[in-house]
């Protein structure tokens, strides 16, 4: 089975107001919850669909969210309280982009930050601990998924140029198998740094913070 690793920027703080808010909201953060709530329904119509019961669906581990619990005892429920999870990122961050469909990307990136660490890479920029880093420290625990699907990873905007410039400086004596994923992003993370460079410096209601990166 092959899984899709998708990315957007966000401002974290928008995010986190759901989360505990108990329905205490903004009417433009009450209009983007009734969004979430469709899409978290569409989604569970799916996995009824497929026959995939995780014991808590995710309009309920939405709710759960937004009570500011994560305490149900299902035995998949961090696979809905990350499925609803990403539905608040989804509906408070810019238009996803695709990094990559890997058949074991937590192997691969795992061999890339070997790789990279042999280099001398430093450890806070590895991909793997970032893709794979689950929610910046200050958002509320959420369990992990049953068999590591759904993900959420994150970075700082503000550290995706020192990823990309590291990440350039030791390509050409990575191993080659690596080289055109790493290549790509690169590319992927120099894009996300002009854009917010040239965001924060010029457009005043900018707030984006981080990249959230969604794994499938």
């Amino acid at each position: 089975m092959s899984h899709n690793i998708a990315y957007s920027t966000a401002d974290k703080a928008d995010v986190l107001a759901y989360l505990g808010s108990k329905g205490d909201l903004t009417a433009e953060q009450r209009r983007r919850l009734d969004g979430m709530r469709k899409d978290a329904q569409a989604q569970q119509d799916d996995l009824d669909r497929q026959g995939v019961d995780w014991g808590l669906s995710i309009p309920e581990a939405l709710d759960h969210l937004i009570a500011g619990r994560t305490d149900s005892e299902a035995p998949c429920s961090g696979n809905a309280y990350h499925a609803a999870l990403q539905h608040i990122i989804d509906h408070n961050a810019s238009d996803p982009a695709h990094l990559g469909t890997y058949s074991k990307p937590s192997t691969f990136f795992s061999l890339v930050d070997e790789e990279m660490s042999r280099l001398d890479v430093p450890a806070d920029l590895l991909p793997h601990g970032y893709l794979y880093g689950g929610l910046p420290d200050d958002f509320p625990y959420v369990p992990y998924s049953m068999d590591g699907y759904p993900a959420i990873g994150h970075l700082p905007l503000a550290r995706t140029k020192a990823a990309a410039d590291a990440y350039r400086a030791v390509l050409d004596r990575m191993d080659q198998g690596f080289r055109y994923d790493i290549q790509e992003l690169i590319d992927k993370l120099d894009q996300e740094h002009e854009a917010w460079e040239y965001a924060t410096k010029n457009i005043d209601w900018y707030t984006q913070d981080t990249l959230f990166f969604k794994l499938t």
